[in-house]
């Protein structure tokens, strides 16, 4: 037996119409068009300096610090161990990596309170409870349960976000300044217009990715970022624009275009095992549940709501909307909270641009391989994968943006009760940036329209459950308020 063949009998490849060169461009893209997390979650979660006399420093409620560059070392290294996992176990090209809203609701809303290794007992102890939801099956009959149209609206909202997500890291999309003076709260790129040269970057790589994909050339998109890329490091070269350090709006936003001087560097894993339970005793009891309640559902839709924009853009549904054997991807998933808080990295989740590398022709796990190797090279080449700019690699997520659009012919608007619940789906997703949040009024408005007009008996039993607790959720505010 080959080893080509065994490959191609392991992951199903030949069964789900790609190939071994397919599923290896598709894994390359997929990183591509991730790997900025590993230069963004120190950003959040990790200290970080635009001025060596006046530091900009993420640190806990005892004042310590987490240095970037560990931060970095166990962010790559568990997303690409749990992206390999993810791909041998669940054969799907789906990577994971710390899960941005949760690494932020951490560091802005938990660590504060308490200790660094505290809060990331918390993050494990949410793993912990979802895996039991996995596991006793829970998790896998709410993602079963979700109304075929709601889950066309999950898939087209995570296409909005994504574009989003690449509008806004490109500059095109920025907050207004004074947006607290204004009833516009953003704007077209700096005062109304393109008027920095990585957002330029942006817009001509857009154009030449939207191009190259119309007349389907293969690897339009990894073709599209790097020559992207290559465009912005001349253009730096020419013009110096530098690195925008959250300072200068003109700037590169996140990857600096310009050939490094180092290129290889040793990982520092000193955070690995960094974590304690802590929190119960350094905040109250109920503080801690409130907190660890929002992680779950957090952590809990999100998922559901990547997996199935995913698996119906990758055709990898069944009849009902269904992804097969997603018991053992959702497992996979809840471990990547239980590693993301013992590595210190936060939460791991399924990630949304996976989209970029299925588009390239991802249908397996293969795909998901390759990106995790890339990942933990990552840990040792950042200075060779930090000069790859966020521009160039923002025009895949737009273009990935318009290709879930199309799900959107799977939505019956002409039944008011399915068409609203959907268009708010769709729209608080972005507009929120949350998943969840997209999710939770898609559910609510569902069953209170579907009560509404006699239909409640087609409602799934645990549509109830999960629009209660939603409720819950959207009022976590006013109710940790009331105990506080």
């Amino acid at each position: 037996m080959s080893t080509r063949t065994a490959l191609d009998r392991y992951f199903k490849i030949s069964e789900r119409g790609s190939t071994p060169a397919r599923e290896i461009r598709g894994g390359l893209v997929t990183f591509v068009t991730m790997a900025y997390i590993v230069v963004l979650n120190p950003l959040i979660i990790g200290s970080f300096s635009t001025d060596p006399d006046n530091p900009a420093t993420h640190d806990d409620a005892f004042g310590d610090i987490l240095p970037a560059g560990q931060v970095a070392a166990v962010t790559a290294l568990v997303a690409g161990v749990l992206t390999i996992l993810f791909g041998l176990v669940a054969n799907y090209p789906f990577a994971m990596a710390t899960g941005l809203g949760i690494n932020a609701f951490v560091a802005v809303s938990i660590a504060p309170q308490m200790s660094w290794p505290a809060a990331m007992g918390l993050v494990l102890v949410n793993g912990v409870v979802v895996l039991i939801l996995v596991v006793t099956g829970v998790r896998t009959m709410v993602f079963n349960a979700v109304p075929p149209s709601l889950k066309a609206a999950i898939a087209v909202g995570i296409g909005l976000f994504i574009t989003l997500i690449g509008l806004v890291d490109a500059g095109f999309v920025r907050r207004v300044p004074d947006a607290a003076n204004t009833t516009v709260p953003v704007g077209l790129g700096i005062n109304g217009s393109i008027a920095s040269w990585p957002t330029l970057v942006f817009v001509v790589g857009l154009v030449l990715t939207g191009i190259l994909v119309a007349k389907r050339v293969k690897g339009a998109i990894l073709i599209g970022v790097l020559a992207t890329t290559v465009l912005a490091i001349l253009i730096e070269a020419l013009v110096d624009a530098g690195p925008s350090a959250g300072v200068d709006p003109t700037g590169w936003n996140l990857g600096y275009p310009a050939v490094p001087e180092d290129v290889v560097g040793v990982p520092d894993l000193s955070l690995l095992g960094q974590v304690n339970f802590d929190a119960w005793v350094q905040v109250p009891v109920v503080t801690a549940f409130l907190l660890v309640f929002t992680l779950v559902l957090t952590d809990f839709f999100d998922t559901i709501g990547t997996m199935t924009g995913l698996g119906k853009e990758a055709g990898l549904v069944d009849q009902d909307g269904r992804l097969p054997d997603v018991g053992k991807a959702l497992f996979v998933d809840g471990l990547g909270a239980v590693a993301g808080g013992a590595a210190s990295s936060s939460s791991n989740t399924v990630y949304i641009e996976s989209a970029a590398g299925i588009a390239e022709g991802a249908r397996t796990g293969l795909a998901n391989v390759v990106t995790g190797l890339l990942f933990i090279a990552a840990m040792f080449l950042t200075p060779l994968y930090a000069s790859v700019p966020v521009e160039a690699a923002a025009p895949a997520l737009v273009i990935v943006g318009v290709l879930m659009m199309g799900q959107i012919r799977e939505i019956d608007f002409e039944d008011f009760t399915v068409a609203l619940p959907a268009f708010l789906t769709i729209v608080v997703m972005p507009f929120t940036y949350s998943i969840a949040n997209g999710i939770g009024a898609g559910f609510i408005s569902y069953v209170l329209l579907r009560t509404a007009t006699g239909r409640a008996r087609g409602i799934h039993p645990l549509l109830w459950v999960v629009a209660a607790l939603f409720v819950v959720y959207f009022a976590i505010g006013p109710i940790r308020a009331a105990f506080a």
